[in-house]
Protein backbone atom coordinates (compact mmCIF):
# COMPACT_ATOMS: atom_id res chain seq x y z
CA UNK A 1 0.00 0.00 0.00
CA UNK A 2 2.78 2.45 0.93
CA UNK A 3 4.70 1.64 -2.24
CA UNK A 4 1.56 2.27 -4.29
CA UNK A 5 1.05 5.70 -2.68
CA UNK A 6 4.71 6.66 -3.15
CA UNK A 7 4.56 5.62 -6.81
CA UNK A 8 1.47 7.75 -7.41
CA UNK A 9 3.08 10.74 -5.69
CA UNK A 10 6.19 10.38 -7.85
CA UNK A 11 3.99 10.39 -10.94
CA UNK A 12 2.57 13.75 -9.81
CA UNK A 13 5.95 15.51 -9.60
CA UNK A 14 6.59 15.85 -13.36
CA UNK A 15 2.97 16.90 -13.86
CA UNK A 16 3.35 19.68 -11.32
CA UNK A 17 6.65 20.77 -12.86
CA UNK A 18 5.00 20.89 -16.27
CA UNK A 19 2.12 22.98 -14.92
CA UNK A 20 4.60 25.37 -13.32
CA UNK A 21 6.54 25.76 -16.56
CA UNK A 22 3.35 26.29 -18.55
CA UNK A 23 2.18 28.89 -16.04
CA UNK A 24 5.54 30.66 -16.33
CA UNK A 25 5.33 30.70 -20.12
CA UNK A 26 1.80 32.08 -20.10
CA UNK A 27 2.41 34.80 -17.53
CA UNK A 28 5.94 35.92 -18.39
CA UNK A 29 6.73 34.90 -21.98
CA UNK A 30 3.41 35.13 -23.81
CA UNK A 31 2.17 37.94 -21.55
CA UNK A 32 5.41 39.79 -20.84
CA UNK A 33 5.96 42.11 -17.85
CA UNK A 34 5.85 45.05 -20.28
CA UNK A 35 2.33 44.01 -21.33
CA UNK A 36 1.31 43.64 -17.67
CA UNK A 37 2.56 47.16 -16.96
CA UNK A 38 0.68 48.63 -19.92
CA UNK A 39 -2.55 46.90 -18.88
CA UNK A 40 -2.18 48.15 -15.31
CA UNK A 41 -1.17 51.70 -16.21
CA UNK A 42 -3.44 52.07 -19.21
CA UNK A 43 -2.81 51.17 -22.81
CA UNK A 44 -2.60 54.79 -24.02
CA UNK A 45 0.07 57.39 -23.23
CA UNK A 46 2.26 55.12 -21.10
CA UNK A 47 5.84 56.29 -20.96
CA UNK A 48 8.80 53.89 -20.89
CA UNK A 49 9.78 55.39 -17.53
CA UNK A 50 6.40 54.54 -16.03
CA UNK A 51 6.66 50.96 -17.31
CA UNK A 52 10.18 50.64 -15.90
CA UNK A 53 9.09 51.97 -12.49
CA UNK A 54 6.10 49.58 -12.39
CA UNK A 55 8.32 46.61 -13.20
CA UNK A 56 10.99 47.62 -10.67
CA UNK A 57 8.45 48.02 -7.84
CA UNK A 58 7.19 44.48 -8.40
CA UNK A 59 10.46 42.74 -9.22
CA UNK A 60 9.60 42.23 -12.88
CA UNK A 61 12.63 44.16 -14.11
CA UNK A 62 14.94 41.15 -13.81
CA UNK A 63 15.80 38.72 -16.65
CA UNK A 64 13.49 35.78 -17.15
CA UNK A 65 15.92 32.83 -16.88
CA UNK A 66 19.52 34.03 -16.86
CA UNK A 67 20.95 37.16 -15.27
CA UNK A 68 24.32 37.77 -16.92
CA UNK A 69 25.00 40.84 -14.78
CA UNK A 70 24.74 38.97 -11.47
CA UNK A 71 27.72 37.21 -9.83
CA UNK A 72 28.10 33.43 -9.39
CA UNK A 73 24.99 31.41 -8.63
CA UNK A 74 22.85 34.55 -8.69
CA UNK A 75 23.07 34.42 -12.48
CA UNK A 76 20.34 31.77 -12.20
CA UNK A 77 18.73 32.61 -8.84
CA UNK A 78 18.32 36.37 -9.36
CA UNK A 79 15.74 35.88 -12.12
CA UNK A 80 11.99 36.14 -12.53
CA UNK A 81 11.70 32.37 -12.97
CA UNK A 82 13.24 31.58 -9.56
CA UNK A 83 11.64 34.42 -7.61
CA UNK A 84 8.17 34.40 -9.15
CA UNK A 85 7.66 30.89 -10.52
CA UNK A 86 9.96 28.42 -8.77
CA UNK A 87 9.14 30.00 -5.40
CA UNK A 88 5.56 28.77 -5.81
CA UNK A 89 6.75 25.23 -4.99
CA UNK A 90 7.54 26.53 -1.48
CA UNK A 91 4.09 28.20 -1.43
CA UNK A 92 5.72 31.61 -1.40
CA UNK A 93 3.09 33.50 -3.35
CA UNK A 94 4.61 36.92 -2.77
CA UNK A 95 2.61 40.13 -2.84
CA UNK A 96 -0.28 41.31 -4.97
CA UNK A 97 0.16 44.29 -7.24
CA UNK A 98 -1.39 46.52 -4.56
CA UNK A 99 1.04 45.27 -1.90
CA UNK A 100 -1.18 42.76 -0.07
CA UNK A 101 0.30 39.45 1.09
CA UNK A 102 -1.28 36.75 -1.09
CA UNK A 103 -0.65 33.88 1.35
CA UNK A 104 -2.41 35.82 4.13
CA UNK A 105 -5.38 36.55 1.87
CA UNK A 106 -5.67 32.88 0.95
CA UNK A 107 -5.71 31.82 4.62
CA UNK A 108 -8.37 34.40 5.44
CA UNK A 109 -10.61 33.54 2.50
CA UNK A 110 -10.30 29.75 2.71
CA UNK A 111 -12.82 29.34 5.56
CA UNK A 112 -15.68 31.24 3.84
CA UNK A 113 -15.14 29.10 0.75
CA UNK A 114 -15.27 25.92 2.83
CA UNK A 115 -18.36 27.15 4.72
CA UNK A 116 -20.15 27.28 1.37
CA UNK A 117 -18.59 24.40 -0.57
CA UNK A 118 -18.63 21.62 2.07
CA UNK A 119 -22.41 21.75 2.73
CA UNK A 120 -23.08 21.93 -1.01
CA UNK A 121 -20.95 18.82 -1.55
CA UNK A 122 -22.36 16.74 1.33
CA UNK A 123 -26.02 17.70 0.95
CA UNK A 124 -25.83 17.52 -2.83
CA UNK A 125 -24.25 14.07 -2.67
CA UNK A 126 -26.98 12.80 -0.34
CA UNK A 127 -29.80 14.29 -2.42
CA UNK A 128 -28.40 13.15 -5.77
CA UNK A 129 -27.70 9.58 -4.68
CA UNK A 130 -31.11 9.28 -2.99
CA UNK A 131 -32.96 10.65 -6.03
CA UNK A 132 -30.91 8.49 -8.41
CA UNK A 133 -31.56 5.40 -6.32
CA UNK A 134 -35.28 6.20 -6.35
CA UNK A 135 -35.53 6.45 -10.13
CA UNK A 136 -33.35 3.33 -10.46
CA UNK A 137 -35.75 1.36 -8.26
CA UNK A 138 -38.68 2.43 -10.44
CA UNK A 139 -36.74 2.04 -13.70
CA UNK A 140 -38.76 1.87 -16.92
CA UNK A 141 -41.81 3.37 -15.16
CA UNK A 142 -43.39 6.81 -15.14
CA UNK A 143 -41.37 7.68 -12.03
CA UNK A 144 -38.17 7.04 -13.97
CA UNK A 145 -39.44 8.89 -17.05
CA UNK A 146 -40.54 12.03 -15.21
CA UNK A 147 -37.46 11.90 -13.04
CA UNK A 148 -35.24 12.04 -16.12
CA UNK A 149 -37.37 14.82 -17.63
CA UNK A 150 -37.04 16.82 -14.40
CA UNK A 151 -33.26 16.31 -14.44
CA UNK A 152 -33.02 17.53 -18.04
CA UNK A 153 -35.09 20.61 -17.18
CA UNK A 154 -32.88 21.40 -14.17
CA UNK A 155 -29.76 20.93 -16.30
CA UNK A 156 -31.12 23.23 -19.01
CA UNK A 157 -31.66 26.18 -16.65
CA UNK A 158 -28.70 28.48 -16.16
CA UNK A 159 -27.21 28.73 -12.68
CA UNK A 160 -27.65 32.50 -12.92
CA UNK A 161 -31.42 31.96 -12.99
CA UNK A 162 -31.29 30.09 -9.68
CA UNK A 163 -29.04 32.76 -8.14
CA UNK A 164 -31.02 35.80 -9.27
CA UNK A 165 -34.38 34.10 -8.68
CA UNK A 166 -33.36 32.94 -5.20
CA UNK A 167 -32.05 36.37 -4.25
CA UNK A 168 -35.24 38.05 -5.44
CA UNK A 169 -37.78 35.59 -4.02
CA UNK A 170 -36.20 34.48 -0.75
CA UNK A 171 -33.97 37.46 -0.04
CA UNK A 172 -36.01 40.45 -1.29
CA UNK A 173 -39.66 39.37 -1.37
CA UNK A 174 -39.80 37.00 1.61
CA UNK A 175 -36.81 38.62 3.37
CA UNK A 176 -35.87 35.35 5.05
CA UNK A 177 -32.11 35.69 4.60
CA UNK A 178 -29.70 38.45 3.50
CA UNK A 179 -29.22 38.80 -0.24
CA UNK A 180 -25.45 39.11 0.03
CA UNK A 181 -22.62 39.54 2.50
CA UNK A 182 -20.85 37.36 5.04
CA UNK A 183 -20.10 37.29 8.74
CA UNK A 184 -17.94 34.98 10.84
CA UNK A 185 -18.99 32.53 13.54
CA UNK A 186 -22.54 31.30 13.93
CA UNK A 187 -23.87 34.29 11.99
CA UNK A 188 -22.34 32.84 8.83
CA UNK A 189 -25.26 30.39 8.67
CA UNK A 190 -27.80 33.00 7.57
CA UNK A 191 -25.47 34.19 4.81
CA UNK A 192 -24.59 30.78 3.34
CA UNK A 193 -27.92 28.95 3.61
CA UNK A 194 -29.34 30.47 0.42
CA UNK A 195 -26.14 29.90 -1.64
CA UNK A 196 -26.03 26.31 -0.35
CA UNK A 197 -29.64 25.66 -1.39
CA UNK A 198 -29.01 27.16 -4.82
CA UNK A 199 -25.79 25.18 -5.23
CA UNK A 200 -27.57 21.92 -4.36
CA UNK A 201 -30.53 22.60 -6.65
CA UNK A 202 -28.24 23.61 -9.50
CA UNK A 203 -26.40 20.28 -9.30
CA UNK A 204 -29.37 17.93 -8.93
CA UNK A 205 -29.97 17.49 -12.65
CA UNK A 206 -26.48 16.47 -13.75
CA UNK A 207 -25.65 14.66 -10.50
CA UNK A 208 -28.79 12.52 -10.48
CA UNK A 209 -28.42 11.52 -14.12
CA UNK A 210 -24.80 10.55 -13.52
CA UNK A 211 -25.57 8.37 -10.49
CA UNK A 212 -28.66 6.92 -12.16
CA UNK A 213 -26.50 5.73 -15.06
CA UNK A 214 -24.07 4.11 -12.62
CA UNK A 215 -26.82 2.35 -10.68
CA UNK A 216 -28.60 1.08 -13.79
CA UNK A 217 -25.32 -0.30 -15.13
CA UNK A 218 -24.74 -2.19 -11.90
CA UNK A 219 -28.34 -3.45 -11.72
CA UNK A 220 -27.95 -5.06 -15.14
CA UNK A 221 -24.99 -7.20 -14.08
CA UNK A 222 -25.11 -10.92 -13.34
CA UNK A 223 -24.40 -10.71 -9.61
CA UNK A 224 -27.53 -8.58 -9.10
CA UNK A 225 -29.72 -11.05 -10.97
CA UNK A 226 -28.18 -13.83 -8.87
CA UNK A 227 -29.00 -11.91 -5.67
CA UNK A 228 -32.60 -11.49 -6.77
CA UNK A 229 -32.78 -15.17 -7.70
CA UNK A 230 -31.75 -16.02 -4.15
CA UNK A 231 -34.78 -14.11 -2.86
CA UNK A 232 -33.08 -10.98 -1.51
CA UNK A 233 -35.27 -7.91 -1.15
CA UNK A 234 -34.98 -4.91 -3.47
CA UNK A 235 -33.65 -2.72 -0.67
CA UNK A 236 -30.96 -5.19 0.34
CA UNK A 237 -29.83 -5.71 -3.25
CA UNK A 238 -29.61 -1.99 -3.94
CA UNK A 239 -27.92 -0.86 -0.73
CA UNK A 240 -25.79 -3.90 0.07
CA UNK A 241 -24.65 -4.84 -3.45
CA UNK A 242 -25.38 -2.15 -6.04
CA UNK A 243 -24.36 0.86 -3.98
CA UNK A 244 -21.22 -0.86 -2.71
CA UNK A 245 -20.03 -1.85 -6.18
CA UNK A 246 -20.86 1.58 -7.58
CA UNK A 247 -18.46 3.28 -5.15
CA UNK A 248 -15.49 3.45 -7.55
CA UNK A 249 -17.16 5.73 -10.13
CA UNK A 250 -18.80 7.69 -7.30
CA UNK A 251 -15.43 8.22 -5.64
CA UNK A 252 -14.03 9.40 -8.96
CA UNK A 253 -16.34 12.39 -8.91
CA UNK A 254 -16.30 13.06 -5.16
CA UNK A 255 -12.65 12.75 -4.15
CA UNK A 256 -11.36 14.83 -7.07
CA UNK A 257 -13.71 17.63 -6.04
CA UNK A 258 -12.56 17.66 -2.40
CA UNK A 259 -9.36 19.70 -2.88
CA UNK A 260 -11.15 22.06 -5.24
CA UNK A 261 -13.48 22.97 -2.37
CA UNK A 262 -10.72 25.25 -1.14
CA UNK A 263 -10.87 27.21 -4.39
CA UNK A 264 -14.47 28.17 -3.83
CA UNK A 265 -17.25 28.82 -6.32
CA UNK A 266 -16.41 31.65 -8.71
CA UNK A 267 -19.99 32.55 -9.65
CA UNK A 268 -21.88 32.00 -6.39
CA UNK A 269 -19.31 33.76 -4.21
CA UNK A 270 -19.24 36.75 -6.53
CA UNK A 271 -23.02 37.14 -6.68
CA UNK A 272 -23.54 36.67 -2.94
CA UNK A 273 -20.58 38.78 -1.86
CA UNK A 274 -18.91 35.93 0.05
CA UNK A 275 -15.22 36.77 0.62
CA UNK A 276 -13.90 33.37 -0.46
CA UNK A 277 -11.21 32.28 -2.86
CA UNK A 278 -13.62 32.20 -5.78
CA UNK A 279 -14.51 35.87 -5.51
CA UNK A 280 -10.83 36.57 -4.74
CA UNK A 281 -9.88 35.10 -8.12
CA UNK A 282 -12.65 36.94 -9.98
CA UNK A 283 -11.65 40.25 -8.39
CA UNK A 284 -8.01 39.63 -9.35
CA UNK A 285 -9.00 38.94 -12.96
CA UNK A 286 -11.14 42.07 -13.11
CA UNK A 287 -8.35 44.21 -11.65
CA UNK A 288 -5.74 42.44 -13.83
CA UNK A 289 -3.70 41.50 -10.74
CA UNK A 290 -1.52 38.88 -12.39
CA UNK A 291 0.33 37.97 -9.18
CA UNK A 292 -2.90 36.73 -7.56
CA UNK A 293 -4.12 35.00 -10.73
CA UNK A 294 -0.78 33.23 -11.12
CA UNK A 295 -0.84 32.07 -7.50
CA UNK A 296 -4.43 30.80 -7.74
CA UNK A 297 -3.72 28.93 -10.99
CA UNK A 298 -0.75 27.15 -9.39
CA UNK A 299 -2.64 26.44 -6.15
CA UNK A 300 -5.56 25.02 -8.12
CA UNK A 301 -3.19 22.73 -10.02
CA UNK A 302 -1.62 21.47 -6.79
CA UNK A 303 -5.00 20.79 -5.22
CA UNK A 304 -6.25 18.99 -8.33
CA UNK A 305 -3.19 16.72 -8.36
CA UNK A 306 -3.75 16.00 -4.66
CA UNK A 307 -7.33 15.08 -5.55
CA UNK A 308 -6.12 12.61 -8.17
CA UNK A 309 -3.78 10.99 -5.64
CA UNK A 310 -6.60 10.76 -3.08
CA UNK A 311 -8.78 9.19 -5.76
CA UNK A 312 -6.17 6.50 -6.45
CA UNK A 313 -5.82 5.80 -2.72
CA UNK A 314 -9.60 5.55 -2.28
CA UNK A 315 -9.71 3.06 -5.16
CA UNK A 316 -7.39 0.74 -3.26
CA UNK A 317 -9.68 0.89 -0.22
CA UNK A 318 -12.78 0.03 -2.25
CA UNK A 319 -11.13 -2.45 -4.63
CA UNK A 320 -7.73 -3.86 -3.53
CA UNK A 321 -7.16 -5.22 -7.05
CA UNK A 322 -6.34 -1.67 -8.16
CA UNK A 323 -3.01 -1.88 -6.28
CA UNK A 324 -1.77 -4.35 -8.83
CA UNK A 325 -2.27 -1.90 -11.68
Amino acid sequence: MLAYIVRRMLYAIPILIGVNLLTFLLFFVVNTPDNMARMQLGMKHVTPEAIANWKRERGYDKPLLFNSAAPGVEKFSDTIFVEKSLALFAFEFGQADDGRDIAYDIKQRMLPSLALAVPVLLIGLLVNITFAMLVAVFRATYVDLWGVILCVILMSISSLFYIIGGQYLIGKVLQLVPISGYDGGIDAFKFVILPVIIGVIGGIGSGTRWYRTIFLEEIGKDYVRTAWAKGLTERKVLFKHVLKNAMIPILTGVVVVLPLLFMGSLVIESFFGIPGLGSYTIDAINSQDFAIVRAMVFLGSVLYIIGLILTDISYTLVDPRVRLA
